[in-house]
């Protein structure tokens, strides 16, 4: 009995399932997942505005019960209240900040002889004194490894603010909520998930037996487009593409960098060739299925480190008018979708046009932001699949060129400048790769012999 009713329940399933990954395979939508997601947005309101009502409802009762424990009625006001945004929101405003370069150097004072009185006075030490605090209490590095802040719960447990029990609707929505990720949609998405790299590693391997020239180029092109559209299917990405006029065609494609999806965001509107380390296991299956249809680089973990090998790999692969464009994000770790960190100049140091995109991430439905440190690839794709749907904005950006006499450290942070502008990002001139190793000894240099300078300055 229970076996006939398990098939009755996933045979409409099954077929909707076959439907949906046909749709992805000719690249063509049917407006089901913008329509889910419309419908999530009216739910999280309504689940919005009744945790701010029951939080009202809780504060009048502590008011008129002051000896009432009501801790979590206190927590549910406080979080209902919280100014803090998805856009890096700070607790803190500093009037100075320690950056990582050199800042305009002071103006030269004359030399002093050795009778003049030099006047020593602690207070010019607490601007210093009052940075450091600061970065202790809440620095600007390490915020950006971790989830961004939501204004309202999205209905996740990861974002789980002790909401689900405030009301009995709202304990309803979150236990339907539950019930619809983990026992249909995750189950789908694995399916989805199977299916689509097992066809992404069949189609690569088919593809790979043309030679080289205008047709399987083109080929290549609607094959990746078609598989990258059913492997969106298995988180059901919502993409929308702007300033399409700007898409690349050949050259560098550099941009921000959130997560490991950002190359499916990607590849499903474009070809793009990749550059990266080798991988293992699933990402080693996809680096491997890529690698047989169309031209990429990848280097063994010594090689990697190697800038003049990576530079030269770089050159011979742009200087081909035939390959598709490379695809590199210059920040080299991913950052938290509220921020562009420091741009390696290794990309533009290559020559050409480089062509800026910026990906936004809504994080209402789902935090695409890897934390590496944190979670491993399969616990990533885990959450992946049990978020709501990962919903994003990609902008093409008009091509960009490096300026006579510009160096290529200038010129990076030109292009990262546009990408924070355009994607609402922190432009921050920290380089990412703090959160694996300590500040280069040069950058405490350089604010160290700033203030003895200061010091001196304010003495004479």
């Amino acid at each position: 009995m229970i076996s006939a009713l398990l098939d009755i329940f996933w045979i409409p399933i099954g077929g909707f399932l076959s439907f949906l990954i046909f749709i992805s395979a000719i690249n063509k939508s049917i407006g089901v997942r913008r329509a889910y997601v419309n419908l999530l947005l009216r739910i999280f309101e309504y689940g919005r505005v009744s945790i701010e009502t029951a939080s009202k409802e809780n504060q009048h009762f502590s008011v008129h019960n002051p000896k009432t424990d009501d801790k979590q009625g206190v927590q549910l006001v406080n979080d209902a209240n919280s100014k803090e945004g998805t856009n890096g929101a700070t607790l803190i405003t500093r009037d100075a900040v320690l950056l990582p370069q050199a800042q305009e150097p002071a103006p030269e004072k004359p030399v002093s002889s050795k009778n003049d009185e030099i006047n020593f006075d602690f207070e010019k030490c607490l601007d210093y004194v009052k940075s450091g605090v600061e970065a202790i209490i809440e620095d600007d590095v390490t915020s950006r490894f971790e989830a961004e802040e939501l204004k309202s719960w999205n209905m996740l447990t990861r974002t789980n603010r002790h909401y689900e029990f405030i009301s009995w609707k709202i304990t309803s929505i979150w236990v339907f909520g539950f019930f619809i990720r983990y026992v249909i949609l995750m189950p789908l998405r694995v399916l989805v998930c199977f299916v689509g790299v097992v066809w992404l590693t069949v189609c690569t391997a088919a593809v790979g037996y043309f030679k080289d020239g205008p047709f399987k180029r083109d080929l290549v092109h609607k094959v990746l487009g078609m598989c990258f559209g059913v492997l969106s299917s298995a988180i059901s990405a919502v993409i929308t593409y702007h300033n399409e006029d700007n898409r690349p065609s050949s050259g560098i494609c550099v941009a921000n960098h959130t997560s490991p999806i950002d190359v499916l965001v990607l590849m499903c509107d474009s070809t793009y060739s990749l550059i990266g380390q080798r991988h293992g296991g699933f990402l080693g299956v996809l680096q491997r299925a890529l690698a047989r249809a169309s031209p990429h680089i990848w280097f063994e973990r010594g090689e990697a480190k190697d800038r003049h090998l990576v530079a030269e790999r770089l050159k011979q692969h742009v200087s081909d008018p035939n390959n598709p464009p490379i695809l590199i994000f210059p920040e080299g770790t991913c950052i938290n979708n509220t921020s562009v960190m420091q741009f390696k100049k290794g990309s533009f140091e290559v020559g050409g046009v480089i062509y800026p995109v910026a990906i936004k991430y809504d994080p209402r439905f789902g935090d695409a932001f890897w934390n590496s440190a944190k979670y491993s690839m399969m616990q990533y794709l885990y959450m992946m699949m049990t978020s709501w749907a990962i919903v994003c904005d990609v902008w093409y950006l008009p091509p960009m060129y490096r300026q006579d006499g510009e160096s290529a450290i200038v010129f990076a942070n030109r292009v990262k400048s546009v990408i924070a502008k355009q994607g609402g990002l922190i432009d921050l001139v920290w380089d990412g790769q703090l959160k694996r190793m300590k500040p280069k000894k040069e950058w405490r240099e350089i604010q160290q012999v700033e203030f003895a300078n200061k010091l001196k300055s304010d003495s004479t």
